[in-house]
């Protein structure tokens, strides 16, 4: 179930929010729990099985490192951590990347070894790192440990970030737990957070999604070059809006049930360089990286070579983490290198340059990393970036290409106003920012409406309603 379906906007949602808030508070993580189970069982019932060992497993190695850090005995308490991450890796390197290892066996010896097609859990690269973190937290001192498991199980099941994320790190909501006091002023705040996410989802992503479609299936030699570049850039806009609609849906379902998750995007297009792209891309899971791999492995407090390395290992999987395919892992493998040179070389020169250049420079590198991603067979992904550039192509333009220019050049001028803050500038300076009251209530409730029926009626419409992060 996604949360840009019918069933969920009309059945889940609904009976979930009366059931939470009718059953006295101590009894809101319960509710929260076995509801997050049926939210996730509803598209695989077999794999909640999975989900729940993760969290007996790290429920109990919680207690474990607890225990032993009491007792002073640290090394049997890293032990603890230690086991608790072999298992989780287990379990996400069996059900995601066996039948990659496999094939390369396969190519490599010659040999014919059976793949398992194991069907990947939703969400499964999401909530391991989540409940990694958890252990570590504990073990760091940088959270009490959950001694309560439905409480626990509720953390790691949670719905509103279960498959997509944002990767909320345990101690980042261990307080929010116990602790939250849900009221009016941020349910509301939260039902207009889920409305701009529907809409950025439902009204932006899927329509360019079409586009992208279309020119994706194209032969390369079929392409011209503002096919081409045309064509990645609607991907480049649908991703964007796809996972950053969808984190602002559950960014805006964690208000309505009285969570505060951080941030995942924050304009990423506005970039001036791919260090500060990365920096406002999927901000949870650079975070997670970055407070559990960079910097245990010593961040940049160590020598040249060193930040080098840990910068590659670091970007290796990241590309590792997005997918079971060599597409993915170049990918990684072309932004560690883009950002060491600009670590060590080239962001003092960017610093320097008109915003404008910088911003060029970002963007044409962020586009051609999209096709790297896009493409899972590396020659393909060859073939379309080669006909960006001209080559092999039926030549610059042609009557085609000026045509899906003209028939989508509406919703990219939208696209592109959309992926700046301008549209959140002017919602301060019309609605207000920290509790002032510019508009009435009357006319930001008639505009989030307005949003909730004109998606309502696409999805009623349309059978387009992919969600690009459900494969990760």
């Amino acid at each position: 179930m996604v949360f840009s379906s019918l069933p969920f906007l009309f059945r889940y949602l609904p009976i979930v929010l009366i059931l939470y808030f009718i059953v006295p508070r101590k009894l809101r993580n319960t509710v929260l729990f076995f509801t997050s189970l049926v939210f996730y069982a509803w598209g695989e019932p077999i794999y909640v099985v999975i989900m729940l060992f993760s969290t007996v497993v790290d429920f109990t190695h919680g207690m474990l490192v607890h225990h032993f850090k009491q007792k002073g005995e640290i090394k049997k308490a890293k032990l603890a951590v230690a086991s608790s991450m072999i298992i989780n890796l287990a379990l996400l390197g069996f059900f995601k990347y066996s039948d990659f290892l496999i094939s390369n066996i396969n190519a490599l010896t010659g040999s014919d070894i059976a793949l398992l097609k194991l069907a990947l859990p939703i969400g499964i690269s999401f909530y391991t790192f989540q409940t990694m973190s958890y252990t570590i937290d504990v073990f760091r001192g940088e959270a009490e440990v959950q001694k309560n498991i439905i409480s626990f199980g509720a953390y790691v099941v949670l719905f509103p970030q279960l498959i997509a994320g944002p990767i909320v790190q345990y101690k980042t909501i261990a307080t929010q737990l116990q602790e939250r006091r849900e009221n009016f002023d941020q349910f509301s705040y939260g039902v207009i957070r889920f409305m701009n996410g529907l809409g950025k989802k439902v009204l932006l992503a899927n329509n360019i999604g079409l586009l992208w479609d279309k020119i994706s299936a194209t032969p390369s030699g079929e392409l011209t070059v503002v096919t081409a570049w045309l064509g990645i850039t609607a991907f480049a806009f649908q991703i964007y809006f796809d996972f950053s609609g969808y984190s602002d849906m559950a960014i805006g379902l964690g208000n309505m049930l009285g969570f505060r998750f951080l941030e995942n995007f924050n304009y990423p297009y506005m970039s001036k360089s791919i260090t500060e792209f990365w920096r406002r891309w999927h901000i949870s899971l650079g975070s997670w990286f970055r407070d559990y791999v960079y910097i245990p492995l010593g961040g940049n407090r160590c020598g040249l070579g060193k930040q080098i390395r840990n910068i590659a290992i670091v970007w290796l999987l990241t590309g590792i983490w997005h997918g079971a395919s060599w597409n993915f892992i170049m990918w990684g493998v072309y932004f560690g290198v883009i950002l060491v040179f600009e670590k060590f070389v080239l962001l003092k020169v960017l610093n320097k340059l008109p915003s404008f250049i910088s911003h060029i420079y970002a963007i044409f590198l962020v586009w051609i990393g999209w096709v790297i991603f896009a493409f899972d067979d590396l020659s393909r992904g060859i073939d379309y970036i080669k006909a960006m550039f001209g080559v092999n192509t039926l030549g610059f333009v042609n009557t085609n290409a000026l045509y899906l220019l003209m028939n989508y050049a509406l919703i990219l001028i939208i696209l592109i106003l959309g992926s700046t803050d301008l549209p959140k500038r002017l919602a301060i300076r019309f609605v207000g920012e920290h509790g002032e009251k510019r508009v009435t209530p009357v006319v930001q409730g008639l505009f989030v409406v307005g949003i909730f029926i004109i998606s309502v009626a696409y999805l009623v419409d349309a059978s387009y309603n992919p969600f690009l992060y459900f494969r990760f």
